[in-house]
């Protein structure tokens, strides 16, 4: 099983009890319904970290399938971040599109 991190002190020394998890470093407890959930971080081809509202930029050519191209240095319409492969929900060039983040950079 997956131990977590505590939430206070964010050590990994955690003691599994049957109904909470209990910190050595620190002491202390969380009940297991409570384990932090880790946030996603979703980062741009240079590493920025991208949110909800961003706006980005094609960092090369991107085809979409037939002859339809999306030009590098093309920018989006403000960007959802979504779970799955393609991290980024947008339109681009007013085609609605999902994008992996290693091909955008943040504007």
């Amino acid at each position: 099983m997956n131990v977590p991190a505590c939430p206070m002190c964010e050590m990994t020394e955690v003691l599994d009890l049957p109904e909470r998890w209990e910190c050595v470093t620190c002491g202390h407890e969380w009940a297991k319904e409570e384990a932090p959930v880790a946030a996603r971080v979703v980062k741009d081809a240079h590493g920025t970290v991208l949110a909800d509202g961003d706006c980005v930029q094609l960092i090369k050519d991107l085809k979409l399938g037939g002859s339809q191209v999306l030009k590098g240095g093309s920018r989006s319409k403000p960007i959802r971040l979504v779970d799955g492969d393609h991290e980024i929900d947008c339109k681009v060039d007013n085609i609605a599109v999902k994008l992996k983040a290693c091909f955008v950079k943040k504007v």
